[in-house]
């Protein structure tokens, strides 16, 4: 029984010590994905300005 707390010890202390959060390339990843949503944003709030000005130009006055 000893034999076996052991061994799940070991396979808990085994487990690696980085995920690769930090290293250079997971921030490029980061800044990338950020960079993204960001002019995607942009864009469905510009699109969304447009279309207001497009129906406020249609508009029955």
């Amino acid at each position: 029984m000893s034999d076996d707390a052991e061994t799940a010890a070991k396979r808990t202390s085994e487990a690696p010590a980085s995920n690769g959060a930090g290293t250079e390339k997971y921030k490029q990843r980061a800044v990338l994905l950020r960079v993204m949503i960001y002019v995607f944003a942009t864009h469905l709030f510009a699109g969304f300005v447009i279309l207001l000005f497009y129906l406020g130009q249609h508009a029955h006055k």
